[in-house]
């Protein structure tokens, strides 16, 4: 264990007013990052409420979710998915558009990412509006996995996210 706990961790995360745009409160999570041990723990805890779910894929949503679900991934076993904007992956793809509390985007994943029947586990940073985690389930479920839930850092709750994503189960570290 790194000796670290979430209150320490959460420390590390530093807030920008009005990034990417004004009226976004940025959460910056670099600093975390830039601590082995912090990432190390992290990826411990978001892991951890998964590990007896038998997560065959582990979904990590660019780009920040990409930290996590490397970690998170190896502590269960699972392979990784990269969860990419549209037109960064280099072979054939499934499509999901979505709506962010600051703009809209597409989402896609390799076609043979998943196999019927696998079970998936959704990463990323923040939770915010839900719209991102659930063009994420979409996309699992359009190759015939089964979501057995999404974990994140952080949760908006104003934002009130987990409505967008119907009962899914959630694990945040923090809520904000």
């Amino acid at each position: 264990m790194s000796g670290y706990s979430l209150e320490q961790v959460r420390g590390l995360i530093r807030d920008i007013p009005d990034f990417p745009k004004k009226g976004i409160l940025f959460k910056d999570i670099t600093p975390v990052l830039a601590s082995p041990g912090a990432l190390s723990f992290l990826c411990e805890q978001l892991a951890k409420p998964f590990q007896s779910k038998g997560i065959k894929k582990v979904m990590a949503i660019e780009s920040r979710g990409f930290f996590f679900g490397t970690g998170v991934a190896e502590r269960l076993g699972a392979g990784l998915i990269p969860v990419r904007k549209a037109g960064k992956l280099p072979w054939q793809t499934v499509q999901e558009s979505y709506a962010l509390e600051y703009g809209e985007a597409v989402l896609e994943v390799h076609r043979d990412a998943i196999s019927a029947g696998e079970k998936v586990l959704l990463i990323d940073d923040v939770l915010a509006t839900g719209g991102t985690l659930r063009a994420a389930k979409s996309l699992a479920l359009q190759l015939g996995g089964e979501v057995m839930g999404a974990a994140c850092l952080l949760e908006i709750d104003f934002l009130k996210g987990r409505r967008a994503l119907d009962g899914l189960p959630i694990h945040t570290l923090w809520s904000v």
